[in-house]
Order: structure tokens, then C-alpha cells, then sequence
């Protein structure tokens, strides 16, 4: 993710941010960041960085999250934080009692075309009151593809795993689009020691409104296959695969919003949203990032899940 975040701030120079410089503790890593952003200065420590910083933007594993968060806020800078918060309950929940930090976390449907357009047909009156919502994610392998250079944390038990890298973005725009997450019961099951879980089977709340969650990795041919479909007694829409709004038409049939883009596209309009975000937030300014509250709010069933 910050190589994506490097290559969205390269790549429109109209952004008002400059990259005060990067590091990381692994100096492959390093190597090859610099070699495709030659113009990024590279710094010695996070100190370094946080010095250098207005902004200090943390796209670490996630164990990691707030020992960096802290050591910012400290100095005074402002945070960007990439999900999940945390993977400890105890530690997330004494970041939040105990900072006074002006800071978001990284949930670009809170800046995605295809939330903005599923937001107003809700508001129109095309679910009318919500009866469910259903939340569906498939792998044909995990890591995808383009993660498996970190699969060392990300197919862990104590970091990974699609609950937190995927199911979570889900729960976010359930708690953002429905309501406050609530009345968890479900069960992750994990059948290779030390891997992450291969399936997930859950209910809960988002406020009144019942959830089912699904997950697999397996059978299915594709990299990554997710639905989220909230049906009311008016009528059902849903987002699929990341960026395709569309609403169930009377046929049967659900039929994609006339301006819906494939992910690829849609991704690189979300996060330069999310960047602008970052400009409005850092400057004490409204924004419509995730807040450390919601993050925490997704957190929480998060790693409830994963520890059934």
C-alpha cells in the first residue's frame, strides 16, 4: 500500500503533498522503492521520518501500527494510518483513551465512486428500510497474487489474514453506509498450524440490521471475489468485486450503475480522494476519512472473529 500511495502522489502533481521521505527495515524493500521513485529521499530511522514529517503515514504489519502512531503523535505530527489499527484489543483501546492525535485510518470506500453511488440510492429510497445485509468474500489462494511477497505476516495467525486485510473494508462500510457494529457470534476456522483462517461463518449487527459474513479461500477460480448486498422491503442493491454499484431489478437481474468502473480504475480515484482527505485532515479541516473511533469499531469484531 505505500508503494500505491507513492505511485498516486507521483503520479498527479496537482496533489499538495511532498513526500518527506520513506523508510522501512527492510533494505531490499528499500532498494527497490527507491528504484522506481528515485526522487524520494530515503531516511536513516522512523525518528528520521517523523522529523521530516507534517504527516507520518504508517503502511507497516499491523502489530506494529501504533508503536509508530505514538512515537508521531508524540512529536506532534498529524496520522495516517493503515488498517487495521491494531491486532491487540487492550493496546488499540489505550491508543484511543490516551491520544490526542489528529489522525485517520485507511478505508478508501470512505472515498470510493461506487459507495458515493449505493449512499444515494439508499437516500432515494431504493432499499426503503433494511431488512439484511450480506457480506461474501472468495480467494482462489491467500496472499492474492500481488501480496505474496508478504506472506510471511500476512498468511500468519497473529497479523494476517483476509478478516482483517478484507472482510474489515467490508465491515467499515456496513458501520459507515448501515450502522454501529454490535452482537457478534461466529467462528474462523483454521486448519493449518501457524497459517491464517480459510474460512469464516458470522453473524452480527449493523445497528438493526442483521448480517451474515462469508469467507473462503478456495473454490473459486478467482483472485478475489466479493459481494456486499443489502436487501430492504423496497428493494436491493449491493457492491460488487470492490467498485461495481448495482441494484436487483425486477427480472431478477442486478444491473450495474452506468458509470460503475472495473477496481483498477475505480482504486486509483478512491485513493487520490483519500489523499485530498489527508490534505483536509491534516489541516484541522472536515474530511470524510475513517476515524480512529470507526476503526476501532471494525477492529473490535475483527479480532473477536479471528479468535473464536
Amino acid at each position: 500500500m505505500g508503494e500505491r500511495m507513492l505511485s498516486v502522489v507521483s503520479a498527479h502533481a496537482d496533489i499538495p503533498i511532498r513526500i518527506a521521505g520513506i523508510w522501512d527495515p527492510s533494505a531490499a524493500s528499500l532498494d527497490r522503492i527507491a528504484a522506481q521513485f528515485p526522487a524520494v529521499p530515503l531516511v536513516a530511522d522512523p525518528d528520521a521520518l517523523i522529523a521530516a514529517s507534517a504527516c507520518v503515514y504508517v503502511a507497516s504489519p499491523p502489530a506494529s501500527h501504533l508503536g509508530y502512531a505514538r512515537r508521531a503523535t508524540a512529536a506532534g505530527r498529524s496520522l495516517f494510518l493503515e488498517k487495521p489499527l491494531a491486532v491487540d484489543l487492550a493496546e488499540a483501546r489505550r491508543f484511543l483513551d490516551d491520544a490526542d492525535a489528529v489522525g485517520a485510518v485507511n478505508f478508501p470506500f470512505a472515498s470510493s465512486p461506487a459507495v458515493a453511488t449505493l449512499a444515494r440510492w439508499i437516500a432515494e429510497g431504493a432499499v426503503g428500510t433494511p431488512r439484511s445485509l450480506v457480506i461474501e468474500v472468495a480467494f482462489a489462494t491467500w496472499p492474492r497474487p500481488w501480496q505474496a511477497d508478504a506472506a510471511g505476516w500476512l498468511d500468519a495467525r497473529p497479523e494476517g489474514g483476509f478478516t482483517r486485510e478484507v472482510v474489515s473494508h467490508f465491515l467499515f462500510l456496513s458501520r459507515r453506509l448501515v450502522g454501529p457494529l454490535r452482537e457478534l457470534r461466529g467462528i474462523a476456522d483454521f486448519p493449518e498450524p501457524g497459517r491464517s483462517e480459510r474460512t469464516i461463518d458470522a453473524t452480527l449487527h449493523a445497528g438493526v440490521v442483521p448480517v451474515q459474513v462469508r469467507g473462503r479461500v478456495g473454490g473459486t477460480g478467482q483472485d478475489d471475489h466479493n459481494t456486499w448486498t443489502l436487501e430492504g422491503d423496497a428493494g436491493t442493491v449491493r457492491l460488487r468485486d470492490w467498485s461495481i454499484a448495482e441494484r436487483l431489478r425486477p427480472d431478477g437481474h442486478f444491473e450495474a450503475a452506468p458509470d460503475a468502473l472495473p477496481n483498477d480504475r475505480a482504486r486509483l480515484i478512491a485513493l487520490r480522494r483519500q489523499l485530498d482527505g489527508v490534505v483536509r485532515m491534516a489541516h484541522g479541516e472536515p474530511h470524510t476519512l475513517a476515524t480512529f473511533a470507526e476503526a476501532w469499531d471494525v477492529q473490535r469484531i475483527v479480532e473477536d472473529l479471528v479468535a473464536a
